[in-house]
């Protein structure tokens, strides 16, 4: 039986990077593969329909006791964009304090000045990257949980609820949700295992959008362009700075929505700015959206017409909505983390998950930890003590009588 470590090492070694500018789904090659790995697992294991679908969505059944409720258990394959998901080369280190030296000949430390949560895993054995790539616990961590768990389960001879496994493609570029089977996936309710530090339970996450700001401008060559040339990629500066300072994201926490410029790209003739567009609160999140589309019809103004574009898109909702007509699923997720010594901490969610479409789409799904800190970039880590105290969790849920 392998361990929790031993299946989330070998899950990182696959580069599953998602793409938002490829149309295939998956968006990327790794996430397939990885797939076709964990049905050939699952099937070793004993999970007899385990079965990956032409789209790349993995998909198998625990059958446990009819009496129990059928419960979903939903991971992402992919890695997000954000950083480096190639060659990943994560190891374990015993944390006894201080900083964390993750590549000498680069000088790159994990520092606990830069990250304070660092000090809480004093004791704990850190599985850590070498500080040039992300180290993919969002979201492989899950992955290895829930097969861990599957395996306990699979040796209790249906003592617990029957359990329905999900694996997503592309949930870091917004898709994980699209082309889910919610009818074939047959479960009562379902919970995403894929937050963060040990006992964070979520069930409100951002409303979310993308927006994509296209500037065009007039090239004209330099030495005659006084009063002809519209230089676009000033004109995309003033369009930024009209946007509130204090609404990016390194100014907000807990509730506090934001609009982040997420990358930017041009010349003189065209730029385009690209946007992520967040918020709780509905009624904010839309004046948000309307704001953007105001600063671009005050740079028409001074500009011309068609001199600025804004496109918004939609991307999810809060599932808070969804999720509060059956709180039932949110009090067993907590009595179980009480069972298994965590403290259950309620936390909105500031970003998103395959759950809150998922909320949208039928299947109430609320968010589990995993245990991994720093997500989307070089300084990830998950402590090994923390991924097996979220698989008893899991386990716990999974066996408990109502």
């Amino acid at each position: 039986m392998a361990t929790v470590t031993e299946r989330f090492l070998k899950y990182v070694s696959y580069e599953t990077t998602s793409d938002e500018c490829s149309p295939a789904c998956p968006s990327t090659p790794g996430q397939r593969e990885l797939g076709a790995a964990l049905v050939e697992e699952m099937r070793a294991m004993g999970i007899a329909d385990a079965y990956m679908d032409e789209n790349g969505y993995v998909y198998g059944t625990v059958p446990g006791d009819p009496e129990k409720p059928v419960i979903g258990l939903i991971a992402h394959m992919d890695t997000s964009p954000d950083a480096s998901g190639k060659d990943i080369k994560a190891r374990t280190v015993p944390y006894l304090g201080g900083d964390i030296c993750l590549n000498e000949g680069k000088d790159i430390w994990l520092r606990e000045k830069d990250f304070p949560g660092l000090s809480r895993h004093k004791g704990k054995h850190l599985i850590v990257t070498d500080g040039t790539t992300l180290l993919g616990a969002d979201n492989k961590a899950g992955v290895a949980e829930i097969l861990t768990t599957a395996e306990r389960l699979l040796r209790m001879n249906g003592k617990h609820a029957t359990l329905k496994i999900g694996f997503t493609p592309d949930e870091e570029i917004g898709r994980g949700a699209d082309l889910f089977d919610i009818n074939g996936f047959d479960a009562d309710y379902a919970y995403t295992v894929d937050g963060g530090p040990v006992g964070e339970l979520e069930y409100e996450n951002f409303n979310a959008a993308g927006a994509k700001v296209t500037v065009k401008g007039r090239s004209i060559h330099p030495g005659a362009a006084k009063d002809k040339m519209v230089n676009a990629q000033n004109v995309a500066m003033q369009y930024h700075s009209m946007l509130p300072e204090l609404q990016r994201p390194e100014y907000t926490e807990g509730y506090e929505g934001f609009i982040h410029l997420t990358d930017m790209e041009g010349n003189v003739e065209e730029s385009v700015l690209r946007y992520i567009v967040r918020d709780h609160d509905m009624e904010k999140f839309n004046e948000k959206k309307d704001l953007m589309i105001a600063v671009g019809e005050q740079m028409n103004a001074i500009y011309g017409p068609d001199t600025v574009e804004v496109q918004l898109r939609d991307s999810y909702y809060n599932m808070k909505e969804k999720i509060a007509p059956c709180m039932y699923i949110i009090d067993r997720a907590k009595t179980a983390m009480e069972k298994v010594g965590m403290t259950p901490r309620t936390v909105p969610i500031r970003g998103g998950t395959d759950g809150a479409r998922l909320s949208y789409m039928g299947l109430p799904c609320p968010n589990l930890c995993t245990g991994g800190e720093n997500y989307h970039g070089r300084f990830e880590f998950i402590p090994v003590e923390d991924m097996e105290k979220c698989v008893d969790l899991l386990v716990e849920i999974l066996k408990m009588e109502k």
